[in-house]
C-alpha cells in the first residue's frame, strides 16, 4: 500500500494550489514541466515553490484532507503553512464534518 502526501504549492502572486500525490518531488517536477502531467491551473503561474507536505496515509484519507483544506480560506491555509495550523486541527474539522454529515 503506497503513502499519500498532501502537498500546497505557491504561485506567482501568491496563490496557493493544493494536491495530494504519493510521490512530492515527481509530482512537483511534472507541474514545474507545464506538461500534459502537471495541473492545468498551474501552467504559466511560475515559479512555483513547494511550500508544505505533510504525510497523510491512506488515499482514501488524503482525498479527506485535501477536500477539508481546500475549503480552507487563504488566511487559513497561510495559518497551516506557518505552523499556527496543524494536521490534529484539520483532521479533528474533518471528523467534525462525518458527524454532521456532510
Amino acid at each position: 500500500m503506497d503513502t499519500w502526501f498532501l502537498y500546497l504549492i505557491r504561485c506567482r502572486g501568491g496563490s496557493l494550489y493544493t494536491g495530494i500525490t504519493t510521490d512530492i518531488k515527481r509530482r512537483f517536477e511534472e507541474h514545474l514541466n507545464g506538461g500534459r502531467k502537471g495541473s492545468k491551473y498551474l501552467r504559466g503561474k511560475g515559479p512555483l515553490e513547494l511550500v508544505i507536505k505533510r504525510k497523510i496515509g491512506t488515499k482514501s484519507l488524503a482525498l479527506k484532507v485535501e477536500h477539508t483544506v481546500k475549503q480552507m480560506t487563504k488566511t487559513e491555509k497561510e495559518m497551516f503553512i506557518s505552523g499556527k495550523i496543524n494536521m490534529r486541527h484539520i483532521k479533528q474539522q474533518l471528523k467534525q464534518k462525518q458527524t454532521k454529515g456532510d
